[in-house]
């Protein structure tokens, strides 16, 4: 099997549960970049997250501005830099990040949606104009699989209910529900993710 039948492969396999696929656009970069199969699959796996993240926040924050086809192309796409740091794939490494923000830019993309490249990792430092959206994003890179950050929750918690207008407490309740939930799916989406080559 050649590499671009593994990249179409984890592009396009349903997965078991299945995972949604990527946003066409995101996937169409990937092939264009010729990205590694490992990359995409993981993609598929923080998109999925984020996609779930979305639909709770549409369903318990009705009144929460925030732009949702932004938080699942950032998911989609916030590793994109691995293409050209491929060791940081099974490894660690911080610099796909900016790598990744460039890339997507270079390639058309408006900086206001490649900034999850280099945001998903710097919650903590966001610049400005940055918003819930990179929060979103952050906690799916994390809970994806199973890894909680309580300082980045803490900061979409701020504001959910600075939006909602319920308690701190309430909103710190309700998110950890659902992160628990989304958590005990991890080994599942690992497993899809390890089922494909880091280099083909």
């Amino acid at each position: 099997m050649t590499a671009d039948d593994l990249l179409i492969r984890a592009l396009q396999d349903p997965g078991d549960p299945p995972l949604r696929p990527l946003p066409t656009e995101a996937a169409d970069l990937l092939r264009k970049l010729a990205a590694p199969p490992r990359l995409a699959a993981h993609l598929r796996a923080v998109h999925d997250v984020a996609y779930q993240l979305a639909d709770w926040l549409d369903r318990h924050h009705p009144r929460l501005r925030y732009d949702r086809q932004a938080v699942l192309f950032g998911a989609a796409t916030h590793d994109v830099g691995k293409v050209v740091h491929t060791a940081e794939l099974s490894g660690a490494g911080g610099r796909h990040e900016e790598a990744g923000r460039q890339l997507l830019m270079d390639h058309g993309v408006a900086p206001g949606l490649a900034r999850f490249a280099a945001t998903h990792a710097n919650w903590s430092r966001l610049p400005a104009g940055a918003g819930v959206e990179d929060l979103v994003v952050a906690v799916a890179d994390k809970v994806w699989k199973n890894k909680r950050v309580t300082d980045l929750e803490d900061l979409l918690v701020t504001h959910l209910a600075g939006a909602s207008g319920r308690e701190v407490w309430e909103e710190f309740m309700a998110l950890d529900d659902l992160l628990t939930r989304i958590g005990e799916g991890a080994d599942v989406r690992l497993d899809f993710q390890g089922s494909y080559p880091v280099v083909a």
